[in-house]
């Protein structure tokens, strides 16, 4: 059970709250929080969204767009936590809109921690991603930053006592615009599977567990950790043969259109760098600053009873889960129920 205690009467704010995450943490916190402000541009999302959680407790829709600092001062105004999960997440129109990746996964980030200072926000939670390890497309880059910001704004806190902790999800599996409403739509109009590469792997994990990851490392954050799932890696080519099994579809066609502009064909949930400050403590990876941080040595006293990692975590070297795994994880997870029902095609 993953301890959400910290929000219980407490203001909430969510960033990017009609986004998958966002929403996915909306719904787990609402009944806990004494309010929760949803904090999105997407009108028409955030309206159902609104709807959604209509009921479950006291909720605030607020639009607004994090490129905004003085809206994002105005909404934190009297907040306890920040869950910040906007973002430009798509590689591929990353590489093309890279100037407002910038705007969005950078600039936002910056205004999102003047405005938890300014207001002097309990604590705030960045969400990342592995493609922040080692990056090579612009997404990624953004987010090695995102990271390196959030961590800095420790920093910077003079004598507030706010804190700032990101967390690094891998491959949300059937979030809005992941591989498997792709696979799912593209089998069920019966057209055949777009696969970049068969020796793609990557490292996944569901909706529900990232929700959890998030309000897990709010609770445990200190300030200036980086918290990681232990996911389990697959290659995407058993991915798709498992959706077809479950859909039902015995024959499908593959086409390999090759690994698109900066992108990868593994993931990695730990730099090399990072091995020798990555901690092991039980469901989860901490990553401590490097030495010259302000948070360096209270961070190692607390987390020194914890191991240290013994090696790389790399999606094409690790164990990868058996297509009967695979079969299993999205039966276990519903994740295929959506495309099982009428209507259900996208």
């Amino acid at each position: 059970m993953v301890d959400a205690k910290y929000v219980k009467d407490k203001v909430v704010l969510i960033t990017g709250a009609a986004g998958t995450i966002g929403s996915a943490l909306a719904e787990k916190i609402t009944p806990l929080a004494r309010s929760v402000r949803c904090f999105d541009h997407a009108e028409t999302e955030l309206f159902f969204l609104n709807q959604r959680l209509h009921g479950k407790g006291q909720v605030a829709p607020q639009l607004g767009d994090i490129r905004d600092l003085d809206r994002l001062r105005f909404a934190m105004s009297g907040v306890d936590v920040v869950f910040h999960t906007a973002a430009l997440k798509h590689v591929g129109l990353g590489e093309y809109n890279p100037f407002e990746v910038v705007q969005t996964n950078l600039q936002g980030v910056n205004n999102v921690i003047r405005a938890a200072l300014d207001a002097n926000v309990d604590r705030v939670v960045f969400t990342s991603s592995d493609k922040s390890v080692n990056p090579t497309n612009v997404m990624g880059a953004s987010k090695m930053m995102g990271e390196r910001l959030v961590i800095a704004a420790n920093e910077i806190r003079g004598n507030r006592t706010t804190r700032f902790a990101a967390v690094r999800f891998g491959n949300v599996i059937g979030s809005r615009g992941s591989v498997v409403p792709i696979f799912a739509g593209q089998l069920l109009r019966g057209e055949p599977i777009t696969m970049t590469d068969p020796q793609m792997t990557r490292y996944i994990m569901t909706i529900a567990e990232a929700a959890d990851l998030v309000i897990d490392a709010g609770a445990r954050a200190l300030g200036g950790e980086v918290f990681v799932t232990k996911m389990r890696a697959i290659n995407v080519k058993d991915l798709a043969t498992a959706i077809a099994r479950g859909l039902g579809k015995t024959k499908f066609d593959v086409k390999h259109t090759g690994a698109r502009p900066g992108e990868k064909l593994y993931e990695e949930l730990v730099a090399e760098d990072e091995i020798p400050r990555t901690r092991d403590i039980g469901r989860l990876l901490v990553v401590l600053p490097t030495d010259d941080n302000v948070m360096s040595a209270s961070l190692n006293d607390e987390y020194r009873s914890h191991p240290l990692i013994s090696g790389e975590w790399h999606s094409a070297k690790d164990k990868k889960m058996t297509e009967e795994e695979i079969f299993a994880y999205l039966g276990e997870h519903g994740i295929l129920a959506p495309y099982l029902t009428p209507g259900g095609l996208l």
